[in-house]
């Protein structure tokens, strides 16, 4: 580094960013390393391409995604004023960092969870504390009930990359033992099994309820998240996103979105056949022998009882098949694998007995 640059270093903001899965771009391949639906959405997202007016582009979108919300609120049985809407989960998470830990006082989460919640803290300067998962990586409620100061709560619930939920009477205690921050509850998965803690989000002001339609409504490409939550949150939130971007929502997902809402039969014969897949995928795995950690998501926690994670991960991509692997303490020996079609999965477990 030259003079000059060791000047204006010093008042530049560096953090190590947060790294997602692997997106190989091959046209045959089995892609189970980041948690993507393999199902199509339901057909009115398709209608809604077929139709789509190119010449619309040139408009900015609706600032305030009224439809989106208005068939969110619909859906959830909420009022408008309870829902905020943002570009994927991670989008609405990053707000709702930004906006509700502005405390100095250290914002909780899992030593083992999503990987992006540090980054944020980095980037936008909030402490935080990692109380440990215990021993079967589930979450110790009482580390987060104790009588401290601390500046907020993140959960996820059902947690990534464990696999594992708690249920939402663990989450309530928390509620009650922290009136005086704000807890949220990431639910990117919950639909593969998970206890919603949406019916909470009346009895609690400081509850904020993240969902995702990356998961199980198969829109990973669209970007589409949105929080749950008291309208004085919403309001706070909306505050620091108009004051980032107002124009968050793109033209198209806004439509997209709310038809993806108007289909339920479709969204819950999807879920149910990933969720008959995973428990099929448990006992093809246990087979082999991987210890296998209970799923209420679309993926797999396992580790195998001989051969080490690093290398299954390898040989496995050798063949053109991606899982993911996590290089840190703790779950180095495991590999979490998403659940695919029922064809993907033959393909994984022949491949798994070539390597074992």
């Amino acid at each position: 580094m030259n003079r000059n640059e060791e000047r204006w270093m010093k008042n530049v903001r560096e953090v190590t960013p947060y790294v997602p899965g692997e997106q190989p771009q091959k046209s045959k391949m089995i892609k189970l390393n980041t948690n993507e639906n393999p199902y199509p959405p339901c057909p009115g997202v398709r209608d809604i391409l077929d139709h789509v007016n190119a010449a619309d582009f040139r408009l900015y979108p609706d600032p305030d995604a009224k439809a989106l919300v208005q068939a969110l609120a619909r859906y959830h049985g909420v009022s408008e004023e309870s829902v905020f809407v943002g570009v994927g989960s991670d989008d609405v998470l990053s707000m709702a960092f930004l906006t509700f830990f502005a405390s100095d006082q250290p914002v909780l989460f899992p030593d083992i969870t999503y990987s992006f919640y540090p980054v944020w803290a980095k980037v936008y300067q909030i402490p935080y504390r990692c109380p440990k998962l215990d021993e079967n990586f589930q979450i110790v409620t009482e580390d987060y009930c104790q009588d401290e100061k601390i500046g907020g709560i993140v959960l996820a619930n059902p947690n990534a990359p464990t696999s594992r939920s708690m249920p939402v009477k663990e989450i309530q205690k928390i509620l009650e033992a922290h009136p005086e921050v704000v807890v949220i509850v990431d639910e990117a998965y919950v639909d593969f099994g998970g206890e919603t803690a949406l019916p909470l989000v009346d009895q609690y002001s400081n509850l904020l309820v993240v969902r995702t339609y990356s998961k199980s409504r198969s829109m990973a490409g669209i970007r589409i998240g949105y929080a749950i939550g008291n309208p004085k949150l919403m309001d706070c939130l909306r505050g620091v996103k108009e004051s980032v971007n107002s124009y968050t929502m793109n033209q198209l997902s806004i439509p997209l979105g709310v038809a993806s809402l108007e289909d339920e039969d479709y969204f819950q014969k999807q879920v149910r056949t990933i969720v008959e897949t995973r428990e099929k995928a448990k006992e093809e795995l246990t087979n082999r022998g991987f210890q296998v950690l209970d799923s209420h998501t679309n993926f797999l926690f396992v580790k195998h009882e001989k051969k080490c994670a690093e290398e299954i991960f390898h040989e496995l991509r050798q063949r053109d098949i991606f899982v993911r692997f996590f290089k840190k303490e703790r779950i180095s020996d495991y590999l979490r694998i998403t659940v695919g079609t029922d064809e993907e999965m033959l393909t994984l477990y022949r491949a798994l007995d070539e390597i074992l």
